[in-house]
This record gives C-alpha cells, structure tokens and sequence, in this order.
C-alpha cells in the first residue's frame, strides 16, 4: 500500500485482517468442523482459581486434549503444573479421564464432550495470568486446553463470575447472542490466543491518528499515578511516527493494555492488533511501547519461517531473534529519537550504554547473535545468563540493526536506509503470505543497499569478529570513545522472569553476600520498585555506596535486606558527534536522527 495522505489514512482491513489469519498457522490444516468453546468462572478470585468449562463437539470416539507447554517467552514452563481437577462428561454422564503425559490427557466419548478443570494463576502480567480480587489478566494458553488435531476450528470464549462493575477489555469480536455481554470469538485457538483479556475496573480512552484507531486501557495498583493527556500525547507520536514510516496500519482497532505501579509486573509483550504492557511507574511507557508497538509489523507480520507454525509443545529454533527482537529495539530508539521525545544527546548517551553492555560481556567473543538467539531457550538456567556464558541478542541486535543504517546510507550516499528495508520486507512476506528465511534479510538488505553485505553478515551477525565502533560509525560522523570508570556493583545477578526477579549467582564476599542475599532468593522489590529485566540498565542508574532496600522471599519467609553497591572498574564507551563532519556525514548523521533520506 502506497502511504500519500497522513490526515486521510485508512488501513486496508480486509486485506489486513487475512494476513493477521496467516500469523499463528496450525500444526493440523483441515477444513473446520465445529465451534469450540470455552467457559471461564472468575468466581474464585480469593484463591485465584479460574474454573474453565471446555465444550467439544463432534467427537468420534475419543479426543485428545492439551495445555501448553509454553507461550510468550521464549521458556518452556509448563503451565499444566497449575491444572487440577480434570473431570469429563457427556450429557450428564461422567466419562473416563487418561493421562497421556503431564500435559495431555485423553477422553472416551461420542458427540458432545464437556471437560471441566481448574487452573491457578496469580502471577502480574504481561506474560503471565492473574486473578485476584482487583483484576484478571488472561494470556489464553496459559488457562485454555487445545485439540491439537482441531486448532484450527473456530473458538468462543465466555466470562462469568464477575463483579457487577467489571468489565472486559480484549481485541476480539463480541458474541451478538451472548445475553451476558462476556462472550468473545476468535477464528482458530491461535488466534484466541494472540489476544490478552484485562477485566476489571479499569480506566480507558481512545483516540485516533492517521485515520488508526486506538484503545488505551489502564489499570492502575495502590494508587499508581498517571496523566491521560500525557500518555495520549506520547502514543500520538510513537504511533504515527511508525505508522508514517512503515506507510501501513495492518489492523482494525489496535488495544494498549497497561499495568501501572509496585507489583505490576515488568516488560511488554506484542499481540497482532495489540499490546500488554507493565511498569512501575507511568514515566516509562514510552520506551517500552516504542518497541511493542514497532512488532505490530516485526515478529508478528514480518515473521521467522523457523517461528511458524506455532508449537505449544516444544521449543522452537531460531537464529532469526537478533532481528526480530534486536532490531525491534532499535526501532524503538529510532521512534524515541526521531518522534522528539529524547534528544539526540540521549540518543547518544543510549548507544554509548548498549556498547558498554555488549564489551563488558566476555561471551561476546565466541557467541554470535544468530547463536544467542539460538541460545534463549538456556534463558531459564542461571549459568547461561553469567556475562562469561552468554550475550543479549536484544542487546547486540539493536546495535547490529544501528550499524545497518548506518552502512545502507553510506552505501547509497544516504539515498536508502534501514527504513527501506523493513518496508521491502513487509512487501515481500506477510503482503505475500510468506515467511522469511535468515539469508531473506541478508538478501533484502542487498536488495536496498546495492551491494555485497556478506563480510558483515559473516562477521557480525553469524561471527563474533570484534566491531570496529569508530570505522562503523564514522560515516554518521559519530565517534566512539572509552575510558575506565569506577561503576556500581551489587554484587550479584539475576533473571528476570514473568516480573519476577530470581538471584542466580551472589558473589562470595561481595556487596550482596555481605546484604545476606543467597542464590535461588526471590527479589520482589528494589526501593519498593521490581528489578528491570535487563540488569545492565538498572545498574547504570546507580554509583557505588548507594544504598537500596531489598524485598525478598526465601521459601515461605519475607524479609528486607540493605544493600550497600560496591564498586568494580570497568570500560564505559560514550557515543559523540565529530567536531567538523564533512558535508555527507552530516547528511548521514541527520537522516539517522530524523528518519529522513536524500
């Protein structure tokens, strides 16, 4: 689609909405048969249990049923470990119940077959479930049996059990017929679950820009403060900014979740035609929406051959995460940049942070970016997550994705840019009904730029040669410079998973040894916020001798330790324009800045 006129724009809905059917293909292809649904009781919030009625129609002798394994992050994490109580039944009848595996269980039964579980979450989102008197927020594969065989059927989804003033927030098509107003449809389970639920007393607000409208849902915890205009304005411009820039809103309505204040959890994660996101204060939802959002067309449209179809069962290689989730990241900078809400100086002082992580990991020597993303399965173990073991494909691949841009433009005399790429790639796969393949961005890549990008790919991409951070940025007429610097050091590391911090390694004798932190503790707050999820950043914010108080639950025991930062030496990088460019590089430098081309 050709993007001429901002203020008259109207995304293409029907074309849209197929390939939105293409995003989650099934394992089992056949023509659909019947509708199944679910009913889901929110009437237990004190004990968290969701008590779901799974109705299964033409059932010929037997049916086999699942819980996924997996969902959201890239962590197998077996979610049937919530699962107990499964019963079945056909008109009235109890029917017999087998255990496959520890996900899969196997009915006997003819016709109408009715199976009743319940299911425990109490665990803030965005990539978990949770049901407590305030709210429930629902990602479906972690409540929600599949056939395997029958995925591609369609499903409905009704709520019951709620408070009278509750309500239900989900970018899914209401059941007309439904007398409670709580039933929902999906086309396949896949795509049911590509839709998160938030149902409550939240606060909402729309908006349109560009023609693209917006559904902004904000559910705020122990009084968490927020400003709608705001927030509004800060969407405004990451919106249209992306919008502009990809030329294309592949969606009808697009639905911001947020979970704002302590215990919301931490991070985003990006559904086809919406968002959930969680922060502990409102301040920081701009950086982490840019990238959210930026999915909308990359990992969701713009999509990994080797993601696809989904498995729910088993983990899912890839060497394609560098890009699909690095890349994102330095969209998401380029939006924070390019839309005026950092500076460039900010800009600078981030890339000059993302080197100073990547240098500071020795791993970086012999694991590539393809191999890390490869790699995040490990992501739950905590050796790998030690800087000796392992890197961020997050992390090198947003300044892979810099460095691109970088080298498009001078290759092109700032004519192309990585820009062109992204847009060439949305053209030749989802508008095509395909899936890229890892030598598919190298040859897109080759495709704008005009020239060989082989030696970069073998180098940085798939090697783990050294970057030359002068050379590479010099044509943007950036230079990179470095000196020793005293920094913060907590003394130990953590993963951080579904907004939970999990302590992996605490350094004998050192500022969190001597606080009496032990591996395997449960960080539940610093100065009353959660730990982020990228340590680097959160550690950078600190200098040594301050002074943090740590929440913190071993087993069944809460207690609060006072942490006292040490100190280490280690090499920052700073990021800084040249003093006297040449009239290119600063051509260069500006379109980098501003999204703009020759």
């Amino acid at each position: 689609m050709i993007f001429r006129h901002p203020a008259r724009f109207q995304p293409n809905i029907a074309r849209h909405l197929l390939i939105a059917a293409l995003i989650a293909v099934p394992v089992f292809v056949r023509p659909a048969r019947a509708q199944i649904r679910y009913a889901v009781s929110l009437a237990d919030r004190p004990a968290h249990m969701f008590h779901v009625t799974m109705t299964v129609p033409n059932v010929r002798g037997r049916v086999v049923v699942q819980m996924p394994a997996w969902n959201a992050t890239y962590l197998i994490r077996d979610f049937a470990e919530r699962v107990e109580d499964v019963r079945a039944s056909q008109s009235g009848r109890p029917l017999a119940v087998w255990a496959l595996t520890d996900h899969s269980w196997q009915i006997t039964g003819q016709g109408t077959v009715e199976i009743r579980y319940r299911v425990y979450w109490n665990s803030p989102g965005p990539f978990s479930t949770q049901l407590n008197d305030h709210h429930a927020f629902i990602n479906f594969a972690e409540i929600l049996f599949y056939v395997p065989t029958r995925r591609n059927e369609p499903s409905e989804v009704e709520f019951s059990g709620m408070p009278s003033d509750w309500r239900v927030a989900i970018e899914l098509p209401r059941v007309s017929s439904c007398p409670a107003q709580a039933c929902f449809k999906a086309g396949t389970y896949d795509l049911l679950t590509d839709a998160p639920a938030e149902i409550g007393t939240f606060s909402e607000f729309r908006f349109v820009e560009n023609g693209a409208h917006y559904r902004v849902v904000m559910d705020a915890l122990h009084g968490a403060q927020w400003n709608q205009d705001q927030i509004e304005d800060w969407l405004r411009k990451i919106t249209g900014y992306e919008t502009r820039m990809m030329r294309t809103a592949p969606f009808h309505e697009y639905l911001f979740i947020y979970h704002i204040g302590r215990g919301a959890g931490g991070g985003g994660m990006e559904h086809s035609n919406g968002t959930a996101i969680a922060v502990p204060d409102f301040s920081e939802i701009p950086a982490v929406t840019a990238h959210e959002f930026f999915h909308l067309w990359n990992v969701k449209r713009i999509r990994p051959a080797s993601l696809t179809p989904y498995d729910y069962e088993h983990p899912m290689w890839t060497r394609s995460l560098w890009f699909a989730e690095g890349v994102t990241s330095t969209y998401a900078a380029f939006t924070m940049v390019r839309s005026g809400l950092w500076t460039p100086d900010e800009y600078y002082n981030h890339v000059g942070q993302l080197i100073t992580a990547l240098q500071a990991r020795p791993a970086r020597l012999w694991q590539s970016a393809e191999e890390s993303s490869l790699d995040t399965w490990l992501g739950d173990y905590p050796f790998y997550n030690r800087p000796q073991r392992s890197i961020s494909y997050y992390n090198k691949g947003e300044l892979l994705g810099i460095l691109l841009d970088v080298s498009i433009r001078n290759a092109t005399r700032n004519r192309k840019c990585l820009d062109n790429v992204m847009r060439y790639l949305y053209r030749e796969f989802p508008l095509q009904h395909r899936f890229y393949r890892g030598a598919d961005l190298e040859a897109a890549v080759e495709h704008v730029a005009g020239r060989s990008f082989d030696s970069f790919w073998r180098r940085y991409v798939a090697g783990t040669a050294e970057i030359p951070w002068n050379q590479m940025f010099a044509p943007a007429g950036l230079a990179v410079t470095s000196h020793p610097q005293p920094v913060a050091d907590p003394g130990f590391h953590w993963r951080n998973e579904a907004g939970e911090a999990v302590v992996t390694e605490a350094t004998p004798g050192g500022a969190a040894a001597k606080a009496g932190l032990e591996e395997g503790d449960l960080i539940l707050s610093a100065d009353g916020q959660p730990l982020p999820r990228f340590p680097e950043f959160w550690i950078a914010q600190h200098q040594p001798g301050d002074v943090v108080s740590l929440r913190v639950a071993r087993g069944r025991h809460v207690s609060t330790l006072s942490l006292t930062f040490g100190s280490r030496e280690r090499t920052v990088y700073q990021v800084a324009p040249l003093p006297n460019p040449t009239p290119m590089q600063r051509r260069i430098l500006q379109g980098l800045l501003h999204g703009t081309t020759n």
